[in-house]
């Protein structure tokens, strides 16, 4: 039987809306009544990026998983919309601070989080100061549309965790995303190359790659866009620019897709008697 999936990802500037969850749940209206049945909000989306800087005040934006109420509200609407979210927050767990993603089934259900494992820090990405590293067990969650794979934004740099969500049997990976300029280097454009890297996970796994990013001047750091979703073979069937706010969405046969990956035989020829390395600590 043919397993179809419309999946959308969400671009919006939530560090300059006065209402950046009023804004969200338009835009997922809008991605919803297009047929989506996955949607990708952007990393952090509930306000500015706050970890461009060191702010003690700023972890009392935290809150637990369980009776957070946005993610309580989005829970109904995926219920309510037969759709299936990522949904990323701020999480506070007992005196452990993440940054984390709630899956969200299309009955509602909160199948869980995933915490973001690698942790940038940097000029304008001090995010070592606000969060620990999670784990990366779950981070494919079997939902009512397929198998999801999630990273989080810095994840996205990481081969090794695009494959290991192949491994895990991800029918598509999806990456809730803030990036931008690099406050200490004006000059210095990482766009391109961050769609690259994330175009190589969809070819050397044979799968659909989602990207959803944030826009806007936030202080001078400017987010950049350009969100996107590539097809298995790497093109790109969706794509928006430095400055929309706006949805984009694609379609993909998910049989058609596992056949293919099938056929590619880059997990038959796989060596793993030649990887230790990339299981050792430098």
């Amino acid at each position: 039987m043919t397993r179809m999936l419309t999946v959308a990802a969400i671009q919006f500037a939530p560090g300059l809306s006065r209402d950046p969850l009023e804004q969200a749940l338009i835009l997922l209206e809008e991605a919803a009544s297009g047929g989506a049945q996955l949607i990708i909000l952007p990393e952090l989306f509930l306000g500015p990026y706050f970890c461009k800087t060191q702010e003690e005040a700023h972890f009392a934006l935290a809150r637990p998983t369980n009776g957070h109420p946005v993610i309580s509200l989005l829970s109904d609407w995926a219920r309510n919309n037969g759709v299936v979210l990522t949904v990323s927050f701020f999480e506070r767990d007992g005196p452990h601070f993440y940054n984390s993603v709630a899956m969200i089934d299309a009955d509602g259900a909160v199948l869980g989080t995933y915490r973001k494992s690698h942790i940038p820090d940097g000029p304008g990405y001090q995010e070592k100061f606000y969060f620990r590293p999670g784990s990366a067990e779950p981070n494919v969650w079997e939902t009512a549309i397929g198998r999801v794979g999630v990273g989080i934004c810095w994840d996205q740099w990481f081969p090794e965790v695009a494959r290991s969500m192949a491994l895990k049997g991800a029918d598509v990976l999806v990456y809730p995303t803030a990036i931008g300029s690099e406050p200490n280097d004006p000059s210095l454009d990482t766009a391109a190359r961050w769609r690259r890297a994330m175009v190589g996970h969809a070819v050397s796994n044979v799968i659909p790659v989602v990207a959803a990013n944030r826009v806007g001047d936030e202080d001078g750091q400017v987010f950049y866009g350009e969100s996107f979703i590539a097809g298995p073979d790497g093109e790109f069937l969706a794509k928006l620019d430095r400055e929309e706010t706006a949805v984009v969405s694609a379609r993909f046969d998910l049989e058609a897709i596992e056949k293919e990956r099938a056929a590619w035989g880059f997990f038959r020829d796989r060596r793993p008697d030649l990887y230790g390395p990339l299981t050792e600590s430098i």
